[in-house]
């Protein structure tokens, strides 16, 4: 009966580690993915904000000029572009949502291309997916050759400045990100940085998404600190665990089942 009572009562304890190990994960988890949120929405809201600015700019460009139906019309979707993607940047939950308010930036930067060139006479412009250096330089002219550190020569989509820079030998404009006390390139930021730029180039056909996915592979330094961190999470669980284990257990030398 003893023995009985006993048993119950590990039992007892190792259901009760058990749900404690459990609920320590789940914070564990709460946390990591608010620390990963955090400065891909803070990305999100500097580029929104880029965004009002350059229609800011477009304003007065624009002020005095008669606009016809059609500059109208590209003008308010650039507007409405810049108000849903604010709202959807506010709204952001996880590092996912970020791939939304880019796919709205991006076709906001469009709308306000056709603007241009409605103005300027010019034919729409055929629609090209943005700088890759910095997708807040708006849609880009033309690809250009370029090697990343370590990497392959690929041709890359870049804005005029930055097409006059890698041609002549010298560094891009590159957006960067702060990665514990380091600024890197976004794309070497970690995976939560993926879907940001998921949401400017995703539109674009297989061979851009298949350079950056490539480029995020291999610059994932975030994404090994979290599986590191994951790991020392699950030897904390477990190694707990086994400790109360053995605690519990250690009085029950002198008892025979």
């Amino acid at each position: 009966m003893m023995g009985m009572v006993l048993l119950l009562v590990v039992l007892g304890g190792l259901v009760a580690l058990a749900v404690s190990a459990g609920r320590t994960s789940k914070r564990r988890e709460v946390s990591q993915r608010q620390a990963e949120l955090e400065p891909v929405k803070r990305l999100a809201e500097e580029d929104v904000t880029a965004l009002g600015v350059e229609l800011q700019d477009l304003d007065l460009e624009l002020a005095g000029t008669p606009l016809g139906a059609g500059e109208n019309a590209d003008y308010q979707r650039a507007l409405d572009a810049y108000e849903s993607a604010k709202v959807a940047a506010a709204a952001m939950s996880r590092p996912d949502d970020v791939r939304h308010v880019t796919e709205i930036l991006e076709d906001g930067r469009y709308a306000m291309a056709c603007v241009r060139a409605r103005v300027d006479g010019r034919p729409l412009p055929t629609r090209r997916p943005p700088c890759f250096f910095d997708p807040r330089h708006g849609m880009s002219v033309a690809d250009v050759p370029w090697t990343p550190p370590g990497g392959a020569r690929r041709d890359v989509p870049a804005c005029q400045l930055d097409l006059e820079r890698v041609t002549v030998g010298a560094e891009p404009d590159i957006r960067k990100v702060m990665v514990g006390s380091r600024r890197v390139p976004y794309w070497q930021g970690g995976r939560a940085y993926q879907p940001y730029a998921q949401g400017y180039f995703g539109n674009f056909g297989p061979m851009e998404w298949m350079f950056m996915g490539m480029l995020f592979s291999g610059g994932f330094d975030g994404l090994g600190e979290g599986i590191g961190a994951i790991g020392e999470g699950l030897g904390d669980m477990f190694g707990g665990l086994g400790d109360g284990i053995g605690n519990l257990f250690d009085g029950f030398d002198g008892f025979d089942f």
